[in-house]
C-alpha cells in the first residue's frame, strides 16, 4: 500500500466540514465523480462571471439583483478555491 495523502472532495459534509477521500484508485467511481463535480463547479463559475459582467454593466440593475449576484459569486469562488486546494495549488486558507 502506498502512503498517499487524502483527496479533498469538492463538496462538504453537513455543517460545512470538508470531505476527504482515502484511496489508492484514482480511477475509482468516487474519484471520477469528484472530477466531474469539480468540472461542473468551474464551468458554472465561468458562466456566472459572464452573467455578472452583463448585470454589473446594466444601470437598471437593482440592489436585490446585485446582492443575489454577490451571493452566487461568493459561492462560485468558494468552490473554485476548494478545487484549487484539492488539486494542490498551495492555497492554504480554510474554505468556509
Amino acid at each position: 500500500m502506498t502512503d498517499r495523502s487524502p483527496r479533498l472532495l469538492p463538496w462538504t459534509a453537513p455543517g460545512g466540514k470538508p470531505c476527504y477521500l482515502f484511496t489508492d484508485d484514482d480511477g475509482g467511481f468516487l474519484s471520477r465523480y469528484a472530477d466531474e463535480v469539480e468540472a461542473l463547479q468551474l464551468g458554472m463559475g465561468l458562466a456566472l462571471l459572464g452573467h455578472a459582467r452583463v448585470l454589473i454593466d446594466d444601470p437598471a440593475a437593482d440592489a436585490r439583483q446585485l446582492r443575489f449576484l454577490s451571493v452566487q459569486l461568493s459561492a462560485a469562488l468558494r468552490d473554485a478555491v476548494r478545487v484549487a486546494q484539492a488539486r494542490g495549488a498551495g492555497v492554504s486558507a480554510q474554505v468556509e
